[in-house]
């Protein structure tokens, strides 16, 4: 079988997408109020006219109690104008424009939100100082619902893809993870119980959109953390998500928002950059204290392919290689590997064109050094990080 070339068109669902590259999620810390500005709209276009194939709007959360902070972009009718503006914008540039939609469980800020966040069993939630309340089957159902909803709205806006979230011990990941699924009812216990919320927002969103737009789905291979949700769980899910033709693809992430968040990134702790972005007494604990949660892992290309290869030997869904992509060599590696996308985060943070760059010279180097000081800022609202 011929291995294609990453700058080939490729079919994701039913869209052509005119290469196979992908700006990941990261969430922009430019929703001021909710909504779109001009700054997020200039952010998506600038990555859109430097090459990606499609450009990847973060994180959209799928009820107000989803949100990770109160400024960030929620569904409803109100912020339909200004995404639709954006689309328009990345479209002018030639390339896709997907959403991802979520709910963000116990990841949710309830302080900054107003309302209790939710999770599958109580917990304490480090961000927002506050416990988190178990969710009822009304929740459930209610999120369920939110996410088929979201699609919709998508669709109304202009979105080529969702990409539903199913990482990071957001609200369907957390229901994944043994550690902080403690429920005894039937969302929880064995992993077919687990697995319900991410099956059941998949199978929403499909029933309600059919093939109008291309669906993805973010799945944590890994959650990083001891007792958590590991590997072989995740290849389970992500035959099942294949079984029921839900998704059109599967972009492979790990890692723990909640417990462990520099498992997916790689590189620099920056502890010190991230205190400062806290007031105190929260500011001197994260300097004492940070390393715990902050660690630092080391950064190397490609870095999540050794996991991301044993879904692609169990898998004919099409995936999408996420982590340490840099530089044509590692799309190189992907595509030779049987990876049909990749997708790129802190790189074109760094350099929005970076992707036109290495099509026009291949032997093109990222200025990125992984020293994830991208990441604290997202606190002050100047900019993002991987979501």
């Amino acid at each position: 079988m011929t291995t294609p070339d990453i700058f080939e068109p490729a079919r994701l669902g039913p869209l052509t997408l005119r290469n196979r590259t992908i700006k990941a999620a990261t969430f922009e810390g430019m929703t001021k109020g909710a909504l779109v500005t001009d700054d997020l709209v200039g952010f998506h276009r600038a990555h859109a006219a430097g090459g990606v194939a499609m450009t990847t709007v973060a994180y959209c959360a799928v009820a107000p109690d989803g949100r990770t902070e109160y400024d960030q972009i929620h569904w409803r009718p109100e912020a339909l104008p200004g995404l639709r503006r954006l689309t328009d914008a990345v479209h002018a540039e030639g390339a896709a424009a997907s959403a991802q939609i979520g709910h963000a469980g116990p990841v949710a800020n309830g302080r900054s939100n107003g309302v209790p966040s939710i999770a599958p069993s109580r917990s304490f939630n480090p961000m927002s100082m506050r416990m988190t309340r178990a969710a009822t089957r009304a929740d459930i159902e209610r999120v369920t619902r939110a996410h088929a909803d979201a699609a919709l709205m998508a669709i109304e806006a202009g979105f080529d893809a969702v990409e539903i979230h199913l990482g990071h011990n957001y609200f369907a990941s957390s229901f994944l993870s043994p550690k902080l699924n403690k429920r005894t009812d039937e969302y929880g216990g064995s992993l077919a119980n687990r697995a319900k919320v991410a099956l059941g927002a998949a199978r929403a969103v499909r029933e309600a959109v059919g093939d109008r737009i291309a669906i993805l789905a973010k799945l944590n291979m890994d959650d990083g953390v001891p007792g958590g949700f590991w590997l072989d769980e995740s290849l389970q899910v992500a035959t099942w998500l294949q079984q029921e033709g839900t998704v059109d693809a599967l972009e492979l992430t790990a890692g723990s928002s909640l417990l462990n968040p520099m498992y997916l990134f790689r590189g620099d702790a920056p502890v010190r950059e991230f205190a400062d972005t806290f007031t105190q007494p929260l500011k001197l604990g994260v300097r004492l204290a940070g390393e715990k949660f902050i660690r630092a892992y080391p950064y190397e290309e490609a870095f999540l392919l050794d996991s991301a290869r044993q879904f692609r030997a169990a898998l004919d869904l099409p995936l999408v290689l996420l982590g340490g992509v840099t530089e044509r060599a590692t799309m190189d590696l992907a595509m030779a590997e049987g990876f049909q996308f990749v997708a790129m985060g802190r790189a074109l943070l760094r350099e929005p064109d970076l992707i036109n760059r290495i099509q026009a010279d291949a032997s093109t180097k990222s200025l990125c050094i992984h020293c994830n000081k991208c990441m604290p800022t997202i606190f002050s609202g100047t900019h993002c990080v991987l979501a």
